[in-house]
């Protein structure tokens, strides 16, 4: 086997150092020791981790583990079970695709993750990223990791010009070049740290660096200038309605959303056909009692990947029989609902609301 790169070795030699306490990570000095990181916790806060951030993860992984300690517990739960633990966290096709991912563990793999990126990749709801993490921390597999930021480190160790997505392979190639084989999960995992904590988006602390030496962005006297990326796009606004129905108990009127599509298989209060690329109606129209003395609350905004969502916001007290996808869920109990951020933000406003018009 031939000897770690440079860099990796002053990465590593930092990363024994500094590496952050995190509760799904065993420390270098537990793997020199010869334990082995969990699989299940590794892929758990992986996927929860894409697109979010670490201390927004850190509860959510605690309350995953605290109810489904196992991947034979959470194949045993039901995906409204998983759809409300995840509640808030957003990207919920993420968690659609943790239960299949369970399931397929159990019922393809006898409960045990494939241990190769490859093998990995063919799960639900794991990606080249994902598959490469999973492969290289829990198993020690010899395979480069790049997130968000392991580019922003690599760019800038080396300047690259090329703006982002079309320089991914050449980071790529160059993490893989400078990985260190016998410690392949430390060398992800150091690199991800040095990203979060040092190499930082605004103002990185490149004195602190391990690998100051031989970076070109800081020799170049502008390391904030990389990873270049295209100018970005105006995202489309969309509009719709949202209704809060009351009954004379306080409960409220709820629906489950389809089983594809945006935010699929969640909780909502009744809303009007909006869509990532269409517009829904504004005003109480489509209200689901249309004898109600519909109240507007005032409009609460949303931002999604690919769109901004405009929610005009009606409350409204009455009693209606339910239709099959609907339900009364209490007051006490609605918080415990897979609803998503947008729709507790909707909530919030008619509480909001209705408590500012009863001081009136």
């Amino acid at each position: 086997m031939s000897a770690p790169a440079p860099a990796s070795s002053a990465l590593l030699a930092w990363y024994d150092r500094h590496a952050r306490e995190l509760p799904w990570r065993i420390g270098p000095a537990a793997i020199a020791r010869g334990e082995r990181p969990d699989p299940y916790r590794v892929w758990l806060s992986e996927i929860m981790l894409q697109q979010t951030t670490v201390a927004a993860v850190k509860d959510y992984f605690a309350k995953f583990i605290a109810a489904w300690p196992t991947i034979e517990a959470l194949a045993a739960a039901s995906e409204d079970d998983v759809l409300k633990a995840w509640a808030g966290l957003g990207y919920y096709s993420r968690a659609r695709n943790l239960k299949k991912c369970a399931d397929a563990v159990m019922e393809g793999h006898g409960g045990r993750f494939p241990h190769t990126a490859a093998a990995l990749r063919d799960l639900p709801g794991i990606g080249d990223y994902t598959s490469a993490a999973i492969a290289a921390i829990a198993f020690g597999e010899a395979v480069p990791v790049v997130d968000g930021n392991v580019e922003r480190v690599v760019t800038r160790l080396h300047a690259i010009d090329t703006p982002l997505p079309a320089a991914k392979p050449e980071i790529r190639r160059l993490t893989a070049a400078m990985l260190d084989p016998a410690r392949s999960g430390d060398f992800a995992q150091a690199m991800m740290d040095l990203g979060a904590t040092i190499c930082t988006p605004k103002r990185p602390a490149c004195l602190h660096c391990p690998l100051r030496d031989g970076c070109r962005a800081l020799d170049g006297g502008d390391p904030e200038r990389f990873p270049v990326k295209p100018p970005k796009k105006a995202k489309p606004v969309r509009r719709g309605a949202a209704y809060v129905l009351t009954n004379r108990d306080g409960a409220f009127l709820l629906e489950k959303r389809g089983t594809t599509g945006l935010l699929a298989g969640m909780t909502q209060v009744p809303t009007t056909g909006w869509t990532a690329r269409t517009d829904g109606a504004t005003g109480t129209a489509e209200a689901p009692l249309p004898g109600a003395d519909w109240i507007g609350c005032g409009t609460v905004t949303h931002v999604f990947t690919h769109f901004e969502l405009r929610l005009d916001v009606y409350r409204a007290e009455g009693d209606m029989l339910p239709a099959a996808h609907q339900w009364w869920s209490a007051a006490d109990t609605v918080g415990g609902e897979a609803l998503p951020t947008v729709m507790k933000k909707v909530l919030g406003l008619a509480i909001a609301h209705e408590s500012e018009h009863d001081l009136t």
